[in-house]
């Protein structure tokens, strides 16, 4: 694979302008998906008049949408067809796919399979056949933090410590749930404990009421490229149960995974910080 580029970008080269917009687009989160003009200005780091400019800019292009009887403004689906064109072009879905749907059955109600994207897990393939009951909309594209997840921790485990830290350090890491792990110590303490056993398990620690079980899927380098995992609703047992009745199953669908994905060289890992 061919070494990234670390030079830093010869301004002459770079189109302010479209870096600008690009702040703009990024100003909106999962978490806060609408907002106002003066918001976007301020996350954006430029002035009101300029977020004007490229807001109203990006809506006539179809990427930005006015909400209704409201100075809110939000991202279009438009927008979302960028990420799903790239997710789509990777092997990664189409050797996934039916991995996962052979592990969603009456013990698990979702399969996923998540690759690290800055501080975020990013799902770039999901079979679910419930959660609905939890409030759980993962979706392909979905974003979730990493520290908070076992598909993060899990791919994270196996990341050399400079790495873990730096994407640990990468987003407020704010407490979900009751189970969340905020502290950094705690957290590196967490991963080392995941690469010994093998795999990630969570009770709890992203959405109460739902065990995640992930387990790491790597390139042919050893390098996590990405992690696949399970859930289940608390309700079905203890997490003992949880990791009793599925981490075999997870173990083999990672190895299987890894496997494909070596053999055709489908999916190149993006390297944190590259």
């Amino acid at each position: 694979m061919k070494k990234a580029d670390s030079t830093p970008a010869d301004p002459k080269n770079t189109v302010q302008s479209l870096a600008k917009g690009f702040k703009v687009l990024q100003a909106f989160t999962a978490q806060e998906p609408e907002l106002t003009m003066a918001e976007v200005a301020r996350r954006a780091d430029m002035d009101n008049a300029t977020a004007f400019r490229f807001l109203n800019t990006l809506v006539n292009l179809g990427y930005v949408d006015k909400v209704d009887n409201s100075r809110l403004f939000r991202l279009s689906l438009k927008v979302l067809d960028l990420g799903f064109h790239a997710i789509a072009r990777s092997d990664l879905r189409t050797h996934a796919r039916p991995i996962l749907r052979g592990l969603v059955g009456e013990v698990n109600e979702a399969a996923s399979i998540g690759v690290l994207d800055g501080s975020s897990v990013m799902y770039a393939e999901r079979v679910q056949a419930g959660l609905t009951q939890l409030g759980v909309d993962v979706r392909i594209g979905s974003r979730v933090p990493a520290y908070s997840t076992a598909v993060g921790q899990a791919i994270l485990a196996w990341l050399p410590r400079e790495t873990q830290a730096k994407v640990l350090a990468g987003q407020p890491m704010i407490k979900l749930t009751d189970t969340t792990i905020t502290e950094m110590d705690a957290l590196l303490a967490r991963l080392d404990h995941v690469r010994d056993i093998g795999y990630a398990l969570s009770n709890q620690e992203t959405v109460t009421g739902l065990y995640v079980l992930a387990v790491p899927v790597f390139d042919i380098d050893g390098m996590p490229v990405a992690a696949l995992s399970v859930a289940a609703p608390v309700h079905r047992g203890t997490l003992e149960q949880f990791k009793e009745n599925t981490l075999e199953a997870v173990l083999a669908a990672a190895r299987q995974l890894s496997t494909s994905l070596q053999a055709t060289g489908g999916y190149a890992s993006h390297r944190p910080g590259h």
